[in-house]
């Protein structure tokens, strides 16, 4: 293979003069951290002592890269990011009065931001249908209610889903088996709506459903790719790793319709000379039209092997049905694949040069890739790409769903899925009788409602009880009038939360319960965390009672145990440690789980590679190539392709009105130049966008975007999103839309 001319792939804006020169970025547009972090010193004034108890000895609850106190795992030296320093707060306030509750109509427009200042929920309340609010109540009665209710109910006819906010091992564990010992299999979590499509994809090509790599791979590899992924907003620690990366001589490649200011620069508060003067991190952007992932995959390998570039013995040895690809993707005309992907012939070669040059190479990706119909298939062709070159099972080398909630990766695990039984394992019959064994009671057959199943099935009538711990569907799903209909039609919801949000205030069906939870810190008898990497770590209890609030796998057990009293001893559960054990004997590869006991403590299951050698846990030890079909890229003349992003918040926790990041505000509606100028279109001109769903008011804000698509805040941007369209394999929602453009007048 003889090395060619690296074409350039896209022109990357330099770095304008006072950016290299004025020290921590002072007139530049980016976080302030250090002010941030002082910010966050004053927010917590009334609990310092506190929240330096969770900052230094408690495990992250921010995203799923995962530290134990201030110990990163990869490198040396503290860790401390924004992400955390913004969720503290939630874990140093105090209770909230529940008058403030008495009547809700006083809050009805009241936005997520404002009710969080009600402080914790504090007591168990209830409201019934016509109540003007909630009032309080105490567990026992709480407790003999619910139970009386839910044995009342047909388990069809019950749903539980569990958010990713700061919630454990031990929740997602004691959640399932206690929806699976009421009877049904509607129990799923937050991974439904992000990383679905991944664990779908990956089981049936590697065996697998976890990052195959370890962080120190990020570090040795000589190219990393991120395929619709933002870490520099969504994983800021993420950052020091990449950082070490270019420092080694790394090639940082982005595929994602928009550049990321932050990924293009960034200062990494806790590295000085980054701190000081900013780190360019991408050295090649492809501007992929939205949807056009699969297609500009195909013509990456199409290159790959038109000038060699696939590693064949590799191929040969460790994988099967290669032939299959390589006929598919030769026989695909370039104008097609240029067509569908919004990338030229050139664009797609210089892609594949560079993989060709990598010797070692990492491939990150997350929701922009599986947030829509083809989401798996963007995550196969990425394995695909992977395989061709052999990065999977070798150091510098890996694939990685990068996580963006902490534990969200410990959910499928433990089995609080609607399609997968603890460890991660199919619904079969065969696995089914083997957990009864264990339990000692019936295991429901076959799956369960998705999260986005249950509100379809809630807006039917085909609920009694919906029981939520944590997560805000009212504004995590698409079209928010209909999720809206359909909540109010459950008869019974119950939240498990340990904050006040707009969808408890929904009117009831017949009543609404709220159940106030411990957080992570305050669980009893400590708690574990998986992180993006596979690492299980151990967050002890650190001692702080709200009112009346109980650790939130206590409530689930204690519910599940009111319901049926006389069967209630085959929970288990007794405490939190006896939880671990059982989780250590019912997921084997979670063995080790029962030994952890104080910060610091923590395994990584697998060891720093999945598929180490190239040894697959499927059949005959070897993965396997898919060949995804080309999405339909036609489209309505006229419109353009929306999809949702994120700002400065965390999930739909808004932190900020304005992106510092980017500059957007919340109605800023993101067109690259060229199309706002085809359409005589100035910054800050109010335009509505106009699906078939609903209409969303905003202002025009120029950004580095592939022509044709355009780009929305979520979760304000879901009144856009149809309801009904779905990723196929895993029934994740599709976070994008198709709309018209309708410029306002101006006042």
């Amino acid at each position: 293979m003889s090395p060619a001319p690296r074409p350039n792939p896209k022109p990357l804006a330099p770095r304008p003069l006072h950016e290299r020169v004025l020290p921590f970025g002072l007139a530049a547009r980016k976080p302030r951290h250090f002010r941030e972090m002082a910010a966050a010193v004053w927010e917590n004034r009334d609990a310092l002592g506190y929240a330096w108890q969770v900052l230094s000895r408690g495990v992250c609850d921010g995203c799923a890269l995962g530290v134990a106190g201030l110990r990163d795992w990869t490198i040396s030296g503290p860790h401390l990011c924004l992400t955390r320093l913004s969720l503290l707060r939630l874990n140093t306030m105090g209770a909230g009065d529940p008058a403030a509750l008495a009547d809700v109509g006083a809050l009805a427009n009241w936005d997520n931001a404002r009710l969080r200042t009600l402080g914790r929920l504090a007591l168990p309340m209830v409201r019934r249908r016509g109540e003007p609010g909630f009032r309080p109540v105490g567990w026992d009665e709480a407790l003999a209610r619910l139970g009386a209710r839910i044995r009342a109910t047909a388990p069809a006819r019950l749903a539980f889903f569990v958010t990713a906010r700061g919630v454990t091992n031990e929740v997602y564990y004691l959640a399932q088996k206690a929806a699976r010992f009421l009877g049904t299999s509607h129990v799923d979590n937050a991974a439904r709506l992000c990383h679905a499509p991944s664990t779908a994809a990956m089981r049936e090509m590697t065996g697998t459903a976890a990052a195959s790599c370890s962080y120190t791979d990020w570090i040795e590899s000589d190219l990393i790719v991120l395929f619709g992924s933002n870490p520099a907003n969504d994983q800021p620690v993420a950052m020091k790793y990449l950082l070490l990366a270019k420092r080694r001589g790394a090639r940082i490649v982005v595929v994602n319709p928009l550049l990321e200011p932050g990924l293009q620069r960034y200062w990494v508060p806790s590295d000085v000379r980054s701190a000081l003067f900013g780190s360019d991190f991408v050295d090649e952007w492809y501007p992929v039209a939205p949807g056009g992932d699969v297609a500009c995959l195909y013509g990456v390998l199409k290159a790959l092997l038109e000038r060699g570039g696939v590693d064949t013995a590799w191929v040969a040895e460790h994988t099967e049905e290669f032939a299959r690809l390589r006929a598919v993707a030769e026989g695909m005309e370039w104008s097609q694949l240029e067509a569908a992907s919004g990338l030229s012939r050139a664009q797609l070669e210089a892609f594949a040069a560079t993989a060709a040059r990598a010797r070692c190479g990492v491939l990150i990706w997350s929701m922009g890739i599986t947030q829509q119909p083809e989401g798996a298939d963007g995550v196969r062709m990425i394995l695909n790409l992977a395989l061709a070159r052999g990065w999977i099972g070798r150091d510098g080398c890996g694939v990685v769903p990068i996580r963006g909630h902490s534990s969200v990766q410990g959910g499928a695990e433990m089995g609080c899925y609607a399609t997968a039984l603890p460890g991660g394992l199919p619904l079969t019959a065969e696995n089914a009788a083997t957990l009864e064994a264990q339990y000692g009671f019936p295991i429901p057959r076959g799956p369960g409602y998705t999260a986005p199943a249950m509100v379809e099935a809630a807006h039917r009538g085909h609920l009694d009880v919906l029981y939520s711990v944590g997560g805000n569907l009212l504004r995590t799903l698409p079209d928010p009038d209909w999720v809206r209909e359909a909540l109010t039609r459950v008869p019974v919801r119950v939240h498990q939360d340990i904050l006040v949000t707009d969808q408890m205030l929904l009117e009831p069906g017949e009543e609404v319960w709220l159940l106030p939870g411990k957080t992570r810190y305050e669980q009893d008898d400590g708690g574990t965390e998986t992180s993006t990497e596979r690492r299980v770590m151990f967050s002890p209890e650190l001692p702080r009672q709200v009112g009346e609030a109980r650790a939130e796998w206590k409530i689930r057990r204690d519910v599940a145990a009111a319901a049926w009293p006389e069967r209630a001893r085959l929970l288990g559960a007794e405490n939190g440690q006896a939880l671990r054990e059982e989780i250590a004997r019912v997921v084997p590869f979670y063995e080790g789980i029962q030994r952890l006991s104080r910060t610091g403590d923590a395994f990584q299951y697998g060891g720093r590679h999945l598929c180490a050698d190239g040894v697959f846990p499927r059949p005959g030890g070897r993965a396997r190539f898919t060949t995804p079909a080309l999405p339909d890229s036609t489209a309505p003349e006229g419109t353009f392709h929306v999809s949702t992003r994120r700002g400065k918040q965390f999930n739909t926790l808004i932190h900020a009105e304005v992106d510092p990041l980017t500059g957007a505000a919340r109605d800023s509606i993101l067109i690259g130049a060229e199309d706002a100028a085809r359409l005589r279109l100035l910054p800050g001109d109010a335009v509505e966008l106009v699906s078939a769903t609903g209409r969303f008011r905003g202002r025009i804000f120029l950004a580095p975007l592939a022509s044709g698509a355009l780009q929305v805040h979520w979760p304000e941007g879901n009144v856009l999103l149809p309801r009904d369209a779905r990723e196929t394999s895993s029934d994740t929602p599709d976070y994008n839309a198709r709309v018209r453009l309708e410029r306002l007048p101006t006042p």
